[in-house]
């Protein structure tokens, strides 16, 4: 489970752009002439990459959303198990992503984009994801801290998981109860997650 680390190449800069687009006004709402100005390329240069804006969009979100998880990863540490590193960085994902501004715009405004990752098919970003949990699986099932299973199985399992409580938490949570506020479900994704992995 190895950060993955890149350089800011133009493809970045014209994402930034696209970002600052989707955030401004939506995706509907946003034109590859748009984000091919605020990057400061021509659109020529943005339709030999990206033929319309769903797909720009789409390696967008993917770039965001393997951030969040990298980000939330915690690096290893002496005597600290894996297991406990993949709760962790689980937990601390969906509460990230839950926090992202480019998701809760999404969600607030164009939220048929995600239907086709939640109910048709896996994204780029998904896949990558799994690679990551079956990274980390497969150190746990070496130090002791995660029980043996599938590993591909497994992988998917926690994601259905995290990704039920990264989408849909909001439909669950009581503002003005603090036995069902976020923290609360938070802390029983930690006891689902543990308790899943544990030997």
């Amino acid at each position: 489970m190895t950060p993955i680390r890149h350089n800011h190449s133009d493809a970045d800069t014209v994402l930034d752009a696209a970002r600052d687009c989707v955030l401004a006004v939506g995706v509907r709402r946003t034109t590859l002439t748009d984000v091919a100005r605020r990057a400061g390329v021509s659109r020529m240069t943005l339709y030999r990459r990206w033929p319309d804006v769903r797909t720009l969009v789409g390696d967008l979100m993917t770039r965001e959303w393997i951030g969040v998880a990298v980000g939330a990863m915690p690096e290893a540490s002496p005597g600290v198990p894996t297991r406990a590193r993949i709760v962790d960085g689980l937990v601390a994902g969906v509460a990230a992503f839950r926090a992202h501004p480019l998701f809760h715009k999404i969600l607030d405004v164009d939220p048929e984009l995600l239907l086709p990752y939640l109910l048709d098919r896996r994204g780029a970003s998904q896949e990558a994801l799994l690679g990551l949990i079956a990274g980390g699986l497969a150190e746990g099932r070496a130090d002791g801290s995660v029980r043996p299973a599938d590993t591909t199985l497994l992988a998917r399992t926690l994601l259905l998981v995290v990704q039920s409580f990264a989408m849909s938490l909001r439909t669950m949570t009581d503002p003005d109860d603090p036995a069902l506020d976020d923290t609360a479900f938070l802390d029983e994704l930690r006891t689902l997650l543990e308790r899943t992995l544990a030997p």
